[in-house]
């Protein structure tokens, strides 16, 4: 863990080429004193993102999300589920028994073009009509039951019931939201149909979903991660630390926003010239610094900008560029966990550089492959140690000696990635030694973990 790259990826390179391409390399190396660094940067932005006068300058937004508990269990019954999340949406019947969550029936939806840059009133309208036709199906009209809605666009949480948007991303771009309560819309909206109810509403974090799905299965887990195309965490905090949300009791779910880790310029020192250049040519510049070295959405792109460096210099392809190769985004994430497969890696590498039109050799698959797997452990030890945060402050806070906790995880990143959890997991043992952390894969957190979070608040307000 000193840094260096495993030696299953130097084997066939010659000395001379390997010690020139390691000089590219190199910045992306992150020692362990590094990693202490910067763990403890997050740590202080978090204590800003979590004031009351320091948040709205914080890059580290510290949400308070209003779920006051994990579940404990003694949780049954039927729940709806609603998550929009992007061009879908999708309405679940869930039912929580013993040890588990049951999704007796999905349906999907996609939201016309038209819906996305429409009214507020028609966008909630539509979903109200889905959500009606679901009902109606499932045989639930004359039950009221309460309702998780999983919303995965920025929203400011007042309340369990209460998100006011702040801005649409993701191509969506209705009139009358921003700056409105969109628990208040959807509700209005089943109103004005008359002909069905739901009960209480629990607003939630797709991250903070992924926790509590999990939490029904392991009453440990008070950490929820994401790593796909975009990253993310969330866990509980002591609500004395919540400067933003009055009372000091019991704790309350936060979800970090840590994507946004080093907005304010704190990571400076660690960015590459390759980060620098695929922030500039992002959608968003200057925002998401964190997020852009460890997803999905730009793993591929900093692996495409090494290569296109290499090549300039000679020390891939004979110096030959193709197309494709120029091409922004040509290079997928996905191609990096095939090229790292401990079996059929190599092949898979000569497969892929065929379809980008490149004329490669043997060595130029093994300089690849060491690529990728140094981009891929640059982001699992950076995730690694942003999770060894937030276990470390659990434990200091609990005044505990030693912390057993759990994760639930989601995101293809983690899920698909050969080596990932596994380089995450040293990582967050080094930086943590007094944490013994679970990680669990969490099954549809946005869902199972929109319904976990209406039972646990249905739960709360019974005051049991």
């Amino acid at each position: 863990m000193s840094g260096e790259t495993s030696h299953l990826h130097l084997d066939g390179i010659p000395s001379d080429r390997l010690r020139q391409v390691q000089k590219y390399l190199k910045p992306f190396h992150l020692s362990r004193k590094k990693l202490r660094e910067i763990s403890t940067r997050l740590w202080t932005d978090m204590i800003r993102g979590l004031g009351k006068r320091t948040h709205n300058k914080a890059a580290v937004k510290m949400l308070p999300t209003f779920v006051r508990a994990t579940p404990d269990g003694t949780e049954k019954g039927d729940f709806l589920a609603l998550d929009l999340g992007g061009t879908n949406f999708r309405v679940l019947h869930v039912r929580v028994v013993e040890e588990e969550q049951r999704v007796l029936k999905v349906s999907q939806h996609a939201i016309p073009k038209k819906i996305m840059l429409g009214t507020g009133e028609q966008l909630f309208n539509h979903i109200a009509t889905r959500l009606g036709d679901f009902v109606d199906s499932q045989n639930l009209k004359g039950q009221t039951l309460p309702l998780g809605f999983t919303f995965s666009f920025p929203c400011e949480q007042k309340e369990i019931d209460k998100s006011i948007l702040i801005r649409w991303t993701k191509g969506f771009n209705c009139s009358g939201v921003e700056g409105k309560d969109v628990v208040k819309l959807l509700k209005e909206a089943i109103q004005r149909k008359e002909d069905y109810d739901i009960g209480s509403v629990a607003m939630v974090n797709d991250t903070v979903g992924t926790m509590m799905s999990c939490g029904y299965r392991d009453q440990s887990c008070e950490i929820g991660m994401i790593i796909g195309t975009g990253t993310n965490a969330c866990y509980m905090e002591e609500m004395k630390n919540v400067k933003r949300v009055e009372g000091e009791d019991g704790r309350m779910c936060i979800n970090t926003e840590w994507g946004g880790f080093g907005d304010d310029g704190s990571l400076r020192n660690i960015l590459t010239k390759f980060d620098v250049q695929v922030d500039k040519m992002s959608i968003n510049p200057g925002v998401h610094t964190f997020e852009k070295m460890i997803s999905g959405m730009y793993l591929g792109e900093i692996v495409r900008l090494l290569l296109v460096k290499l090549t300039e210099d000679k020390l891939l392809f004979n110096g030959q560029m193709s197309e494709a190769l120029r091409t922004k985004d040509k290079f997928q994430t996905k191609f990096i966990s095939e090229i790292e497969e401990e079996d059929n890696g190599l092949e898979n590498g000569e497969k892929i550089l065929t379809e980008l039109g490149l004329k490669w050799d043997p060595v130029d698959v093994r300089v690849v492959r060491l690529v990728c797997d140094t981009i891929s452990s640059r982001s699992a030890r950076l995730c690694g140690a942003a999770l060894a945060t937030i276990a470390n402050r659990i434990r200091t806070y609990r005044r505990l000696d030693h912390l057993k906790t759990t994760v639930g995880v989601d995101g293809t990143v983690y899920r698909k990635h050969p080596n990932f959890s596994e380089e995450l997991q040293v990582t967050v043992r080094l930086l943590a030694p007094e944490c013994s952390i679970t990680f669990l894969v969490s099954e549809d957190g946005s869902g199972k973990g929109a319904a976990m979070v209406a039972a646990v608040a249905e739960r709360l307000s019974r005051g049991q």
